[in-house]
């Protein structure tokens, strides 16, 4: 039976707890890490999170799976607090869910994406605005 894109974000969403944009502040200032899956184009347009580990959707799981002979230093356990963040919260769901299916379960997402993280006010650098 086919599905659609919708019922695949809320089967993904259905497994996270997404965290708003402040907390995710929050969380990275205790050590989580915020990786930003954002193409270098709309890292260039939109602007960046200064810290945030920069990893393209297209290796994400390769990068972050601590049994991959891909991964980055920080790939160091399943335990890994990982916060996804894309430009407005979607791509990032999904992102977050593959993760999941690692075994990387404390993953999530920020809701609202790095537009919603600009609009609270929190660290960001250059893009159009900035």
């Amino acid at each position: 039976m086919a599905r659609t894109i919708d019922d695949i974000l809320a089967e993904a969403r259905d497994r996270l707890v997404r965290v708003s944009p402040e907390q995710a502040h929050a969380e990275t200032r205790d050590g989580a890490l915020l990786v930003d899956i954002r193409p270098a184009a709309q890292r260039a347009d939109e602007g960046e999170v200064p810290g945030a580990l920069i990893v393209e959707r297209n290796v994400l799981e390769w990068r972050l799976d601590p049994a991959s002979d891909a991964r980055l230093p920080v790939a160091t356990g399943h335990d890994v607090r990982v916060i996804v963040l894309c430009s407005e919260g979607y791509t990032s769901s999904l992102a977050a869910a593959s993760l999941h299916d690692l075994g990387l379960t404390r993953a999530t997402d920020v809701i609202g994406g790095f537009r919603a993280w600009r609009t609270a006010g929190l660290p960001a650098t250059g893009g159009a605005d900035g």
